[in-house]
């Protein structure tokens, strides 16, 4: 028996990845079988195929763990929706049939027909009211976005900035921000305006011609996904008490981030998503409630994946970008 999956054999371009028929996994006593519906085509996905990363400082030891000179992991793939195809004799949480989403951690392989995980990873079931694309588009920016706009505590009519607002992280900030009832602006390309207006965006800034950060305009808190913000400016545009939250910080920032929550009356906060059973129960929760929800652009069959990397790395993508495996 065999099943099919996007496979690549050596770091590249997009048309490193292809179709191939693989052995499926068996599952361990504590792990579930997962029938892989759709996955998340993700900006990491893409790095990691690249092997070029927007964030330089854990290349290194990326490098030994993904493999030195061509990938250790042949399947990619983050980010998932599927069903539960069987379970191992010592799983307790899920059975057979359940429709799940979740996380496959830097166990990857949500990329092929088949996956196996064990049942403590980051996996609950998946909101009643999404299609298996819709649900794999959330944990990723879901479970990223909630983690920060927990962290930096809005308060109703704060004023909150995303950087990167078009983004699978971006678009659930904007949500989430929402929710916590502060007034947001939007940062990214003038072809998301449309989109992130109709997600709640109250202002938007065409970062091509517009630079956030010389205006006069101060904020409460500013979410930004782009490694290159530059850190000093941001921070002058935050109010007493601000909070500047960095999802892709540079060594530089974290260091920086440091001297100013500890030395002036604003905080700087890069800690990275713990990506939680309980954070992922909350999304379906605010999902099923109709209060936020994901954003998905295009959805491709296995078969086009080397498009779908394509339209992650132009940045053109209105959202997320899902790979159905079906």
């Amino acid at each position: 028996m065999t099943m099919k999956a996007v496979v690549y054999t050596k770091y590249g371009p997009p048309e490193v990845l292809h179709v191939e028929e693989v052995v499926p996994p068996i599952p361990e006593d504590d792990e579930l079988l997962i029938r892989v519906r759709a996955a998340e085509a993700t900006k990491a996905d893409c790095e990691m195929r690249g092997f070029n990363f927007q964030v330089k400082w854990f290349m290194p030891s990326l490098r030994l763990m993904l493999g030195l000179f061509k990938p250790r992991k042949r399947i990619l793939g983050g980010y998932f929706a599927g069903e539960v195809e069987a379970i191992g004799k010592e799983v307790t949480r899920f059975n057979k049939g359940d429709s799940l989403f979740g996380s496959t951690k830097l166990r990857l392989g949500a990329y092929a027909e088949y996956m196996t995980l064990p049942q403590h990873y980051t996996l609950v079931r998946m909101p009643v009211n999404l299609t298996y694309a819709e649900a794999a588009a959330v944990p990723l920016g879901g479970l990223n976005a909630l983690h920060f706009m927990r962290k930096a505590e809005i308060k109703s009519g704060e004023k909150v900035l995303v950087n990167g607002a078009g983004g699978s992280i971006g678009t659930f900030g904007v949500q989430i921000a929402k929710t916590m009832g502060a007034e947001v602006t939007a940062v990214d390309s003038g072809i998301k305006e449309e989109m992130l207006r109709e997600i709640g965006a109250d202002h938007f800034i065409d970062y091509t011609r517009e630079d956030f950060t010389e205006s006069e305009q101060s904020y409460d808190v500013i979410f930004s996904m782009v490694a290159k913000t530059p850190f000093k400016k941001c921070i002058k545009l935050l109010n007493r008490n601000g909070r500047y939250l960095l999802a892709n910080p540079r060594v530089s920032d974290m260091l920086r981030s440091i001297m100013v929550s500890r030395f002036s009356d604003k905080q700087a906060m890069f800690a990275f998503a713990g990506e939680t059973e309980e954070e992922l129960n909350t999304l379906r929760e605010m999902i099923e409630k109709g209060e936020i929800g994901p954003t998905v652009d295009k959805v491709y069959p296995m078969e086009e994946a080397v498009e779908a990397h394509r339209s992650v790395e132009t940045e053109q993508r209105l959202g997320s970008i899902v790979i159905t495996l079906t």
